[in-house]
C-alpha cells in the first residue's frame, strides 16, 4: 500500500504532533508499506527553524526508509494569532506543489493529512480527487476553536463565522476523519460530520520503553535534589494553552510549609522566558531543556508526581499527548480539568483531578500526594495499567493500519522491487529510529522523482 502523508510537523522535532507523525510513518514503513511525507523543516517547540534546514528551497531526505519532501515556510519568532495564520498559510502555498506532484506521479492508494495544519488539508483532498485515491484527515486538535477560546483570534461574529465555514468545508471534503478522543469525535459530529465517517485514533506511548523505574536518576543529581525530595514534574511544550504559571504560583504556596516538594518544568516554548522570570527567588522551582527521546523514560521516572495543567477553555478541544507518558511511568497525575471532560476521565483513578485555573487547589493536591506514599503507589499502579490497556503504540497503529488496508486501493501499485534489509518491528519498538540519511537539497523546480521500493517483512 502506498501512503502519501502531509503534516507540518515531523522528525527531527521531538515532541507533540511531530513525534506521532514520525512514529506512524516509520511503523507503517517497517511493516512493508511505502510512505512518502510532505512536511516543513523542524522548528517546534522553539519556533525557530533548526540549523541545517534554513533554506528558501525545497529539500529531499530519506529518514529511516521514509521518503521526505520538506517545503520552506514562514516561522514567526513570537507566534501571535495573525502570525500563526501566516505560518500555516505559508505551508499551504509551499506544500501544494510537491503534494500534488507526488500524488500525480507516485499514485498513492491513500492521501493522509494531519491537522495541524488544517489549512493545508484541502490540497490533500484535491490531490486524492485528481488521482482516485482515498483521502483521510487526522485531527490532532481543534485548531479553529482553540484559537478563538485562547484569544489568539478575535471573537467578532464575522471572523468566527468565516473561519468556521471554511473549517466545515475542509472537513466535508474528506472521505474519512479520525481524531484522538471520544470528546473530540463528538465535537466533530456537532460540526456536521456523520458518525460513520469518524474513527478514534488516539495518540500512544511505547509501553515497552517507558516503564516504571527508580526515581533516583541523573536528573535529580544534576539538579542537586535530595533523595527524600518529592518531585512534581511538568514535561512538555511551554505555550499559552497550558497555564503553566499556575505551577509557579503553587510552588510559592508550598515553599515555606513543604520545603521537600520540588517543582521541575522540562521543555521549551514561547512562554518559557516569562516563567523563568516569574520563578526568580523560588528555590523549589527548577527548569530543564527539552530532552532527547532516549532520555525521556529516565526523565519521567525522576518524578514522584506528574502535573498536567490545562486551561479550561480548551479542555475538550485537545487531549494532551504527554498524558500517555505520565501514565506509562507508573506515577500519579494531577490534572486540571472539569469533571466529565476527556482529560478528567482519562485521569480518574490514576491521579487527582482538580479545577482548572486554581493554583491553591494545585498546591493542595501536590501536598496530599507528597504526604501519602501509599496513595502515590496505588494511583501509579492504576496509571500503568491504563497505559498498557489504552495507550499502547503497536496496538493503536496496527488498528489504524487495518482501517487503511480495508479501504479500496484505487491507485495502480507498482510491482515491488527486491527488498533490502529491514529493521524488525521489535527494533522499531525499542526506539532505534533516528538513523538519518540526508539527501542533497534540491530547488523546487528540480525535485527528482523519488526512488521508493516496496519492502516486506
Amino acid at each position: 500500500m502506498r501512503i502519501l502523508v502531509i503534516g507540518i510537523n515531523y522528525a527531527p522535532d521531538l515532541i507533540g504532533v511531530a513525534k506521532y507523525n514520525t512514529e506512524l510513518c516509520e511503523e507503517l514503513r517497517a511493516w512493508g508499506h511505502e510512505v512518502r511525507v510532505v512536511t516543513a523543516p523542524p522548528y517546534y517547540p522553539d519556533w525557530k527553524v533548526a540549523a541545517g534546514y534554513r533554506s528558501i528551497w525545497y529539500s529531499r531526505q530519506r529518514l529511516n526508509d521514509v521518503d521526505i519532501i520538506r517545503a520552506p515556510i514562514y516561522v514567526p519568532g513570537r507566534p501571535s494569532g495573525a502570525k500563526r495564520l501566516l505560518h500555516h498559510a505559508s505551508f499551504l502555498m509551499s506544500a501544494a506543489m510537491p503534494l500534488v506532484w507526488s500524488a500525480v506521479r507516485w499514485r498513492p492508494d491513500i492521501v493522509f493529512a494531519v491537522a495541524p495544519s488544517l489549512l493545508s488539508a484541502p490540497v490533500a483532498a484535491l490531490a486524492a480527487r485528481l488521482t482516485g485515491s482515498a483521502c483521510w484527515l487526522h485531527v490532532q486538535d481543534m485548531e479553529v476553536d482553540a484559537a478563538f477560546e485562547l484569544g489568539l483570534l478575535r471573537k467578532n461574529g464575522v471572523t468566527r463565522k468565516l473561519m468556521l465555514a471554511v473549517e466545515r468545508w475542509i472537513l466535508s471534503s474528506f472521505d474519512h476523519i479520525s481524531t484522538i478522543s471520544p470528546q473530540m469525535m463528538r465535537c466533530l459530529e456537532r460540526k456536521g460530520i456523520a458518525s460513520e465517517r469518524l474513527r478514534e485514533f488516539r495518540n500512544w506511548i511505547d509501553t515497552g520503553v517507558i516503564v516504571p523505574g527508580s526515581n533516583q536518576t541523573s536528573f535529580r543529581a544534576d539538579l542537586r535534589l535530595k533523595a527524600t525530595d518529592i518531585v512534581a514534574l511538568y514535561s512538555g511544550t511551554m505555550s499559552n494553552k497550558q497555564g503553566l504559571e499556575l505551577i509557579i504560583e503553587a510552588a510559592a504556596v508550598t515553599r515555606g510549609s513543604h520545603p521537600s516538594v520540588q517543582f521541575v518544568l522540562c521543555g521549551n516554548g514561547p512562554v518559557k522566558p516569562a516563567l523563568i522570570q516569574m520563578a526568580r527567588g523560588l528555590g523549589n522551582v527548577h527548569f530543564l531543556n527539552l530532552q532527547p527521546q532516549e532520555r525521556v523514560a529516565e526523565l519521567l521516572n525522576s518524578a514522584d508526581i506528574h502535573l498536567l495543567p490545562q486551561k479550561a477553555q480548551i479542555s475538550d478541544l485537545v487531549l494532551p499527548s504527554k498524558l500517555a507518558g505520565m501514565l506509562a511511568s507508573g506515577r500519579p497525575v494531577i490534572a486540571m480539568a472539569a469533571p466529565g471532560t476527556g482529560i478528567a476521565l482519562e485521569t480518574e483513578g490514576a491521579g487527582l483531578v482538580i479545577p482548572p485555573g486554581d493554583a491553591e487547589a494545585l498546591a493542595a493536591a501536590v501536598i496530599e500526594l507528597a504526604e501519602d506514599e501509599a496513595l502515590r503507589a496505588r494511583l501509579g499502579a492504576v496509571a500503568r495499567g491504563r497505559a498498557e490497556q489504552k495507550w499502547d503504540r503497536t496496538s493503536i497503529i496496527r488498528a489504524l493500519e487495518l482501517e487503511l488496508t480495508a479501504l479500496p486501493q484505487r491507485a495502480p501499485v507498482a510491482a515491488p522491487r527486491p527488498a533490502r534489509s529491514v529493521r524488525s518491528v521489535e527494533q522499531v519498538a525499542t526506539g532505534s529510529r533516528r538513523r538519518m540519511e540526508f539527501m542533497k537539497r534540491t530547488p523546487a523546480s528540480r525535485v527528482p522523482k523519488s526512488r521508493v521500493s516496496t519492502i516486506s517483512e
